[in-house]
């Protein structure tokens, strides 16, 4: 009769901790020192629950504290959107004012042509300034080659003297806004003549 190998087990097997010995379980001594008791238990549960809540808090504050700041920054573009011609507002007063001093003085019984046309030029200047200043600036491209991102024609006129597609006359000054048009200037081309 021959012995099955599973039927005794080798001295190494029977010699490590925790291995199984002729039908018995794992050695109750070597799961005991391993096994943590009820208490650390309980503790380890409650620190885990301490950094949750911990963490917990800063998440609702970090919530809190976006949320404030999303509300500060649509203030303050509602008011940059609402305010944001105020300093050009504040320029172009001056202006409408001498307009209006050179209107009552044109109403005057007394009133003085060269005068008027002094005040009218001042006025006018004092609008080019200001929106110079916020950087207004015109479009007068009479000689230049036409250019249809900042001029419209508005007719042609055969020219000898000029090469075709050239501006002969401004009839209404074009505008940019920091170098984006607003207003195309309208303008007369030569054609060849």
């Amino acid at each position: 009769m021959t012995k099955d190998p599973g039927d005794n087990p080798s001295p190494e097997k029977a010699s490590q901790p925790g291995a199984q010995t002729s039908g018995q379980g794992p050695d109750p001594e070597a799961i005991e020192q391993h096994t943590p008791t009820v208490a650390e238990l309980t503790a380890e549960l409650e620190a885990a629950r301490a950094k949750a809540d911990e963490n917990w808090d800063l998440l609702l504050r970090a919530r809190a504290e976006i949320e404030n700041l999303r509300r500060r920054q649509a203030m303050e573009l509602e008011k940059a959107h609402k305010y944001a011609l105020d300093g050009f507002v504040r320029e172009l007063l001056q202006v409408r004012d001498s307009l209006e001093l050179g209107q009552g003085a044109a109403q005057g019984t007394d009133a003085d042509l060269g005068k008027l046309r002094e005040g009218t030029e001042l006025t006018l200047k004092l609008l080019s300034d200001v929106m110079a200043k916020f950087g207004v600036e015109p479009v007068e491209p009479e000689g230049q080659a036409f250019n249809p991102e900042l001029h419209q024609a508005m007719n042609m006129q055969p020219r000898a003297d000029l090469p075709p597609n050239t501006v002969v006359a401004v009839l209404q000054k074009g505008y940019t806004l920091n170098g984006r048009l607003v207003r195309p200037a309208l303008v007369m081309v030569s054609s060849a003549g």
